[in-house]
């Protein structure tokens, strides 16, 4: 096995510090004013790629892409394949009851239960990092400890779950998965497959190609009749950008030379021009739509993401010039905490009642301002770290 398949690669963590960054301003800039209509996402009929709406997959690109390494190191430290399975599902169940919690928190009803709406969202939070933070290895009394802070997350946890009083008195629900779920599942896949296929170019190529014809049969409507295959359309195409991206990460560890860096850079560029001639092919038979899952959404977010990471890789493992993302450095490798840090800053402003000037709130000034309170937020989870406080799963 080659060192540079076990090694990180810089281009990686900058792919994943990117994608974080773009989703805190994504999530930030609704309900700015005078702010141009691709910026936002398309409605659910509407044939638009939004630039918001391609953030999403190209997180989950991004996270397939590491599957390979992540996996990779552990059995190099000598990990068994069972203790992986068993780190995977862990992980992936972390990831979904964070995603439920938050998307019951969406539709938590304040003034029926027993906290208001900030309340729950700073506790649930605040239950996150105790039950998933970082904890050093240690025995004795710190161990008690740091065992103690988990146990008192998970009831915070449960309390939350058993006060929930959604619109109209609902019940706790999975209404969808959110964001941290569907991640949740995604790698479940991509790392269950990448545990038979390995490092094996043609069989990762052929469970993209699988997916694809999965991904192509849900945007027909084959799966609508068929029990519990009624939402496999988004399952279908999400699992098909973290599978995708397993394969270029496999790709850049067998072609991608740092001396010669020439042939990797004219085949991720290749692969993204075929990625754009497959969604004009099949743009007349499915419109561009996130909310859809369509495979035409997946087409030309790839035809972005893969020349994308070539450039990335160029300028950061080729060229050394990393430091230019030194601001948007940590949304890479405390990405969970970015993630989770503004259900406590939005909850705090609002009990506060602390509001932006109007000025703020419309045009470039507004878009200036969520690029700002993007780097606040990442330079909070960086203090954090710094702190030892970090979410871990």
């Amino acid at each position: 096995m080659k060192e540079s398949r076990i090694l990180r690669v810089e281009a990686l963590d900058v792919f994943r510090s990117i994608t974080m960054f773009l989703m805190l301003f994504v999530n930030d800039i609704p309900g700015l004013k005078e702010i141009p209509h691709w910026m936002f996402h398309a409605e659910a009929t509407e044939d638009m790629l939004g630039f918001s709406d391609t953030i999403f997959p190209g997180f989950l690109f991004a996270m397939g892409m590491a599957v390979p390494f992540a996996i990779q190191n552990r059995l190099a430290k000598g990990d068994s394949k069972r203790q992986v399975v068993v780190h995977i599902l862990l992980r992936s169940l972390a990831l979904v009851v964070m995603g439920l919690f938050t998307v019951n928190l969406e539709k938590y009803d304040g003034s029926l239960g027993l906290l208001s709406h900030s309340w729950f969202s700073i506790l649930m939070a605040v239950a996150f990092f105790l039950v998933w933070s970082y904890y050093p290895k240690t025995t004795g009394r710190r161990h008690s400890l740091y065992v103690a802070l988990q146990i008192a997350g998970l009831l915070v946890l449960l309390f939350l779950f058993a006060i929930y009083k959604g619109e109209e008195g609902a019940s706790f629900a999975p209404y969808w998965w959110g964001i941290l779920g569907l991640i949740g599942w995604t790698y479940l896949a991509a790392a269950i497959l990448f545990l038979f296929t390995k490092e094996n170019l043609w069989l990762n190529g052929l469970v993209v190609l699988l997916m694809l014809l999965c991904s192509f049969g849900s945007s027909a409507g084959l799966y609508k009749e068929i029990p519990l295959l009624q939402d496999f359309p988004s399952w279908a195409t999400l699992y098909l950008f973290g599978t995708t991206g397993v394969f270029a990460s496999l790709l850049m560890q067998k072609l991608a030379d740092r001396e010669q860096p020439a042939r990797f850079m004219l085949l991720m560029c290749g692969i993204g021009v075929v990625m754009l001639v497959g969604g004009l092919v099949v743009h007349p038979y499915w419109i561009i739509s996130k909310i859809q899952a369509t495979s035409t959404w997946y087409f030309f977010c790839c035809a972005l993401f893969f020349p994308l990471f070539a450039l990335i890789y160029w300028l950061c493992d080729v060229k050394n010039q990393g430091r230019w993302f030194r601001l948007i450095r940590p949304a890479g490798t405390v990405t969970l905490t970015c993630y989770v840090i503004p259900y406590i800053w939005y909850a705090v402003c609002n009990l506060l009642g602390l509001e932006y000037p109007d000025f703020l709130c419309a045009g470039i000034p507004g878009l200036l301002r969520s690029v700002v309170y993007s780097l606040f937020i990442i330079g909070i989870a960086a203090l954090l770290k710094r702190a030892g406080i970090r979410l871990k799963i």
